[in-house]
């Protein structure tokens, strides 16, 4: 058997994994591409130029397939709350219930109302009404990711309440809002969403650059994800280093695993590769550089860091999470991001040497797009899926890292979780990855298909909308 050995509590906790994991993947995109609609949406207002809406026709049909594949995976996680995790909301549903409310009232209704007008309005309502359902439609994604970004790290770093009963009972919800971890935890997942976008953008435009698509949108599309993705990284890493820092204040035991560290100890070496031993609590095979760990974490060659064998409890329970998925998705997560600063910055610099040279000769078989070498153009296309693999190792390593408990110093997931038969998780276990799986597979493959339409030029173009995009336009010029 696939599972056997596996209780209830380890499936339902995998089950959850597989549902956040695929739900995760769509709002990660629809965040970050809204806003960047409402850029291109605004470029055309200005300029009238056809290939903004060019842009804008193409990337809103991956809006929508992706806001649908988000709303019905969403949808299908909640459920679990009750099903699988009922001791979650029993115990601390007093602010969980509230804070998921805040969501449907700020966001779900805004998208709701206005993202028919985004979809389908171009023609049919005045300009300066599209732009406006845009923006509030990429606003209304970005207060989705806020609340549940709020309920996250609440149950990361609880506080603003008081447990009367064995209940929750919120004392205040400016503390609960605005816990210690939620500002970093929200811009490092922004800046994610929009990192996610600009690798996808130009991995698409760059495969249809390589079916044959000549079409200044996408060559303007290319530009514009490498160089979002160039700027926007160095961000993300200056921001990471303070969720480091922000972590070990609060979750010292998920900073030690993400560093395989098991002593406290000064002059960390950070870890390249290692191979931890759980139950000999010690790690096989290190590479690592010395001193490196403790500089990062504390900003002091050597600054001290703690160790998982501080976070044991008399017995020799463990009290700190499973070391090796964390170090592991740590790592993950970490490469991933070098490998796209590594190929956006590489990027970035031949299109601009390729814009400033003198002389480029025509027939220059290796110079496909902007000075992109047809190999670099191959890399990107993989790549367009690098911020899904980024996101889910941070997600990964957030999560597992807050183990044993499900709100920490609060409930446990081994508290909270439903006492079902092992086969009925199991037996839904199995059906979701199937469901899951298809549908991955359908939305890569509808992704592909749009960028093929598109480079065989049966993509709707600038014909069929430049007297309506004109007197577009024109309404939104002020009145004389």
């Amino acid at each position: 058997m696939m599972f056997e050995g596996l209780d209830t509590l380890i499936l339902s906790r995998i089950q959850f994994a597989a549902n956040i994991s695929f739900h995760i993947l769509f709002p990660t995109i629809t965040i970050a591409l809204g806003w960047v609609l409402f850029v291109i949406r605004l470029r055309f207002s200005q300029t009238g130029d056809d290939k903004w809406m060019s842009a804008y026709r193409f990337w809103v049909k991956v809006f929508a397939l992706s806001f649908a594949m988000g709303v019905v995976s969403g949808i299908t996680m909640s459920f679990q709350f009750g099903t699988n995790w009922p001791g979650f909301m029993e115990t601390v549903g007093n602010i969980a219930g509230p804070l998921l409310a805040y969501e449907v009232m700020t966001a779900f209704f805004l998208e709701a109302v206005f993202i028919g007008i985004m979809l389908f309005g171009f023609s049919r309502v005045p300009g300066w009404l599209h732009l406006l359902a845009t923006f509030l439609v990429a606003f209304g994604t970005t207060m989705s990711a806020f609340w549940i970004i709020v309920l996250n790290s609440w149950m990361q770093t609880p506080q603003g309440f008081e447990m009367i009963d064995g209940v929750a009972h919120a004392t205040s919800w400016w503390e609960i809002i605005f816990n210690p971890s939620m500002p970093y935890r929200f811009a490092h997942m922004m800046l994610a969403s929009f990192l996610t976008v600009a690798f996808l953008i130009a991995g698409v435009s760059a495969l249809r650059r390589l079916m044959g698509d000549r079409s200044r949108e996408a060559k303007t599309m290319l530009k514009f994800g490498l160089t979002m993705g160039a700027l926007l990284i160095p961000v993300q890493i200056y921001m990471g280093d303070l969720h480091g820092l922000n972590t070990l204040e609060y979750q010292p035991q998920k900073v030690a695993a993400m560093e395989g560290n098991w002593e406290t100890q000064s002059g960390v070496p950070l870890l390249l590769f290692a191979i931890p031993d759980e139950a000999a609590r010690e790690n096989r095979a290190e590479i690592g550089i010395p001193n490196l760990a403790s500089l990062i974490l504390t900003h002091h060659w050597d600054g001290e860091v703690p160790g998982l064998n501080d976070f044991v409890a008399e017995d020799g329970t463990p009290l700190h999470p499973p070391v090796a998925p964390v170090f592991w998705s740590f790592r993950v997560m970490v490469g991933t991001g070098l490998a796209m600063l590594a190929l956006s910055w590489l990027s970035v610099f031949l299109m601009w040497r390729r814009r400033h040279m003198h002389e480029v000769s025509p027939n220059s078989h290796w110079l496909a797009a902007e000075g992109l070498p047809k190999l670099l153009l191959w890399v990107l296309v993989p790549m367009a899926f690098s911020g899904w693999v980024a996101t889910l190792a941070g997600w990964y390593t957030t999560e597992i890292g807050r183990q044993p408990w499900l709100v920490s110093g609060v409930v446990t997931t081994a508290e909270a979780v439903a006492q079902v038969p092992t086969g009925m998780v199991a037996g839904t276990l199995v059906g979701y990855l199937v469901a899951y799986g298809a549908l991955l597979f359908a939305y890569i493959s509808v992704i592909v298909y749009l960028a093929r339409r598109a480079a065989m030029g049966q993509d709707e173009r600038a014909n069929d909308m430049s007297h309506s995009g004109k007197a577009q336009v024109e309404a939104l010029q002020p009145a004389e």
